[in-house]
């Protein structure tokens, strides 16, 4: 391994700004690379560059921003987020450095593509379409019955995600989709439909260094009707290492990253358990959002973020530790506000009663008073976060109860002349 102490993260945007400052304090700077002249909308606004030693933003010219990477003489190149997957792919095969390589590249951002790689690798997968008009999919959905799924091929956090019912409602979501933009500021060119999956849906969230797998923390999504959306999550729940449902979700989850080419850094992996067994949702080829890797460090003394590190700069201390099972130090839930209005809040009157919960780690507003209150129909338009932390998990679980009592509308006070 190389002197250098220097890491290249991609696309290091506010969801994953906890990286950094540990790599630091294993000794490393790092350099963060944009890999699009311009931040998606998502991600526009105040973002803090003071963790990087430098800030390489690509406008198209390959050679140019390898040669900029180069001076910094790396160790390694990380995927700071879901946009940052395929290009961290090519800079590190280019580089030479530990990396999962470009062959299956797509297959870890492209969802239809996605399915269909574990499918050729012998893995449940779930039925799917990619659309191609109208007629086609309204065929499809007949043909398929009951509920389905219709969603960008390209996008993260349920964003533009439609629950269907009927042919007509699956052609209106496919047109509803098909040009539109998605939160990465792309366009979506292509359509998938899927069969839904009925049963629990569950986040395993890994590291992996030469082919080694270690799993971080496990999830469970807490869901409910709301919206016209079903099952739409609001919140997640961390699990234990082991349990009946962990014992069928892990080696399907392992399963599903060696068909994806994931040998090296982390991995979210979105699976439902259904009657026939797990099948893969989507999977990340990128660290965990939601803040989930924040919660590790109190909740189970460790989590994504080091073991990224070991992953990287590390790798003989990831293969010594390797294996052992993470304990759950203190219980967690995050929670999400569910709003049914769009309109303009005054005031959140309830706060004092959320503030006193016995659990409470933090609330993070979404959407403070003065703001607009929008429908909350994805993970990125709840109005407020409430998280719970504590050793007892009941004392969890009656505090998360609570909050979704009081989630209704006299959470909320609107101005009038909204």
């Amino acid at each position: 391994m190389s002197d250098s102490r220097t890491v290249v993260m991609v696309d290091a945007y506010a969801p994953t700004r906890r990286l950094a400052p540990v790599f630091h304090k294993a000794g490393y700077r790092v350099v963060r690379v944009q890999s699009t002249p311009e931040a998606p909308l998502v991600y526009r606004g105040a973002f803090d560059l003071s963790p990087y030693a430098g800030n390489i933003v690509h406008t198209g010219d390959l050679d140019a921003t390898l040669s900029a990477v180069q001076d910094h003489d790396p160790v390694a190149v990380v995927a700071g987020g879901e946009v940052g997957v395929e290009f961290a792919d090519l800079l590190g095969e280019l580089l030479g450095l530990p990396n999962n390589g470009t062959a299956l590249s797509v297959a870890r951002r492209d969802k239809y593509v996605q399915i269909e790689t574990l499918r050729a690798a012998g893995l449940r997968a779930t039925r799917q379409l990619l659309v191609e008009d109208a007629a086609q999919l309204a065929g499809w959905h007949a043909g398929i019955g009951g509920r389905i799924v219709v969603k960008p091929i390209r996008s993260a956090a349920g964003d533009g995600v439609h629950f269907c019912s009927t042919p007509e409602e699956s052609v209106a979501a496919y047109r509803k989709i098909l040009g539109s933009e998605n939160i990465f500021s792309n366009r979506n060119d292509a359509v998938v439909a899927q069969e839904y999956l009925a049963g629990g849906e569950y986040v395993v969230d890994t590291v992996s260094c030469e082919g080694q797998h270690q799993v971080t923390d496990i999830w469970k999504y807490e869901k409910l009707t709301a919206n016209g959306i079903t099952d739409l999550t609001c919140g997640v729940r961390l699990l234990p290492r082991h349990g009946a449902v962990q014992e069928r979700l892990v080696p399907y989850a392992l399963a599903v990253l060696d068909a994806l080419g994931i040998g090296y850094g982390a991995a979210h992996l979105e699976i439902k358990l259904t009657p026939d067994g797990p099948c893969l949702v989507e999977a990340g080829a990128r660290m965990a959002g939601l803040d989930l890797p924040g919660f590790c460090g109190p909740a189970l003394g460790e989590g994504q973020l080091e073991w990224i590190v070991d992953a990287y700069v590390r790798p003989r201390r990831f293969g010594y530790r390797a294996g052992v099972d993470y304990e759950i130090r203190k219980h967690v839930v995050s929670a999400w506000a569910v709003s049914t209005v769009e309109a303009r809040l005054r005031a959140y009157p309830l706060m004092g009663v959320i503030e006193s919960l016995e659990s409470l780690y933090d609330v993070r507003p979404v959407v403070s008073p003065g703001g607009r209150l929008r429908r909350t129909v994805d993970d990125l338009s709840t109005p407020l976060i409430v998280n719970l932390m504590h050793p007892i998990e009941e004392i969890v679980d009656r505090d998360f109860g609570t909050f979704r009592y009081l989630d209704g509308p006299s959470f909320y006070e609107l101005d009038e002349d909204s």
